[in-house]
């Protein structure tokens, strides 16, 4: 476990779990959903983890790609696809840490889970009032192979927990939690308290704002998609930003342009990288 500490804001990072976040606090607040490193089983049950090599769900744990085939691992429980990479279930490697800065590292050989090698980097700051992440995924394997990114937080849904962002489109979800068509749209601005979503937004402007009775949260990336999920079961608002819309590999071989989809296709040795910030404070 690591702990990094800049002035009130402390977070947990546990290596051997997908390289997740475990916690992050303010003052002692739980700014995410926050369990201490050393009881986390999963990395599901943690604050963040990093996705990687892609996002989301590929169908039916099944990728086609360039004429060919390849059976993935069904990672979560019954559910039949494939989803948010491998990387959340990999031990990554601490490379270099202080009190408020960490280098993880993660090397994928070619395997039943992803069939196509690559190396990733994530580092985590914690720097004026904000954790700043950066991921980093270079493609060592000997053909083009698609690639994504991103990152899963969970942040604590308090009594008056108010999401909003801009986006210009969202992608409707069927029954089997993979996307249908996409709509125009212009982001969100509602209470959490009983809102029910499990959809991507494209289109976004790369903000994000959070708030409630204790906490201002402010989520910045560059990348240009969002996925938010919460209910009115939930405890937590996942709010993920990701380089491409769920099952966009899938999409591409059906003819989809995976320009419009966020889908990056790497050649042998290039790489793709993207940042987060979650900045929170105190409200007054």
């Amino acid at each position: 476990m690591i702990q990094l500490q800049a002035g009130a804001l402390v977070c947990e990072i546990e290596p051997r779990l997908g390289g997740c976040v475990a916690g992050l606090w303010l003052g002692g607040v739980p700014v995410l959903r926050s369990t201490p490193a050393a009881q986390l089983a999963s990395a599901r049950q943690a604050g963040c983890y990093p996705l990687v090599p892609f996002s989301n769900r590929i169908a039916q744990a099944t990728l086609l790609w360039q004429g060919t085939q390849h059976p993935l691992v069904r990672n979560n429980g019954p559910e039949p696809h494939a989803i948010h990479g491998v990387g959340w279930q990999r031990p990554w490697e601490v490379l270099e840490s202080d009190e408020s800065y960490a280098l993880l590292a993660y090397e994928h050989p070619a395997d039943s889970a992803w069939p196509f090698a690559f190396d990733s980097s994530q580092t985590v700051r914690l720097r004026g009032g904000a954790l700043e992440f950066t991921l980093s995924l270079t493609n060592q394997s000997r053909q083009a192979a698609p690639a994504g990114l991103g990152w899963h937080p969970y942040f604590v849904k308090r009594t008056r927990s108010h999401i909003s962002f801009q986006a210009s489109g969202r992608w409707e979800m069927g029954e089997d939690k993979l996307p249908t068509q996409r709509h125009a749209a212009q982001g969100l601005d509602a209470d959490c308290a009983f809102l029910d979503i499990d959809h991507c937004f494209d289109g976004w402007t790369g903000v994000v704002h959070l708030r409630d009775e204790l906490l201002h949260t402010r989520v910045t990336s560059s990348l240009s998609r969002l996925v938010v999920f919460t209910n009115e079961t939930r405890d937590i608002v996942a709010i993920e930003p990701v380089s491409h819309v769920n099952n966009a590999m899938n999409q591409v071989q059906a003819g989809a342009d995976p320009a419009s989809l966020g889908l990056a296709i790497l050649q042998p040795g290039e790489s793709l990288s993207a940042q987060m910030s979650i900045a929170v404070e105190q409200v007054k």
